[in-house]
């Protein structure tokens, strides 16, 4: 079986240094708008809005914000493992008959961005959960959860992970391709950090929708994982094969000729 070294994808139009800046910039401008509401929030002003709101939205019932943060929860997950079929697509060609490489990168960059986007929701509704409030270095400081540590701080873990592949995005050419490579398996472990996180840690785990849910993804990514570990394997042994098929061409070439 003759598998063809991964080559770099081609561009069919020239891709604007621009668009890195701008994901990057759009993401901080969400982050520091979510910042600057809650500052708000604390004015007079801020303070008579939210009674507004409150009296329309009812946003003091107890339950309301316990069911945003769990909704934005399944959310980046699902949004973390499109993401990661996505990558691993990239890595091993799988979708290449289906969709276009330039498209699928593409897509599988912004997924990640978006799902820090709904872990960021996550957490932060955390924060003003009347029921079980967090503080916030209970939030970023991993195993001081006060519900379930263990499985929280794994899911912090994987987070943070998440967030350094992503970063890469921005800098494979200042650490070159093969260092953006290997940080990039860290994602499979962020992954997992995440599915343990929801399975173990998730308020919703027991039920049969979620447990299909999370087993279904998993095995997905299970699969693709090792499609892409079978192919590499495949490449690496006929790159040898070609090695010692040159290096025999290059002996005979070289031999002495018999009279």
């Amino acid at each position: 079986m003759s598998i063809e070294l991964q080559k770099p994808v081609k561009r069919t139009q020239p891709i604007s240094p621009w668009r890195g800046i701008i994901s990057v910039f759009a993401t901080l401008f969400i982050l520091l708008l979510i910042l600057f509401g809650a500052l708000f929030s604390l004015t007079p002003t801020g303070q008579s809005a939210g009674n507004w709101l409150n009296w329309f939205f009812a946003l003091d019932s107890i339950q309301l914000w316990w069911y945003v943060t769990r909704a934005s929860g399944i959310i980046a997950y699902l949004l973390l493992w499109l993401s990661m079929l996505l990558g691993l697509g990239v890595t091993s060609k799988f979708f290449d008959r289906l969709l276009d490489r330039v498209f699928t990168y593409d897509f599988h960059q912004f997924i990640s961005l978006l799902s820090i986007a709904f872990v960021v929701l996550h957490v932060a509704v955390l924060m003003v959960d009347r029921y079980m409030p967090y503080s916030i270095w209970q939030i970023l400081v991993p195993f001081i959860s006060p519900y379930r540590p263990f499985w929280v701080g794994v899911g912090v873990i994987g987070f943070y992970l998440t967030l350094l592949v992503t970063v890469t995005f921005y800098l494979r050419k200042r650490i070159g391709m093969h260092a953006f490579r290997v940080i990039h398996v860290l994602s499979l472990v962020g992954y997992v950090g995440a599915t343990l996180h929801g399975i173990y840690a998730g308020t919703d785990s027991p039920l049969p929708a979620m447990q299909f849910l999370y087993k279904g993804t998993a095995l997905a990514v299970i699969f693709l994982t090792v499609f892409w570990l079978v192919l590499l394997a495949l490449r690496k042994l006929e790159a040898r094969q070609a090695a010692l098929e040159a290096a025999r061409l290059n002996r005979r070439r070289h031999a002495p000729a018999r009279y």
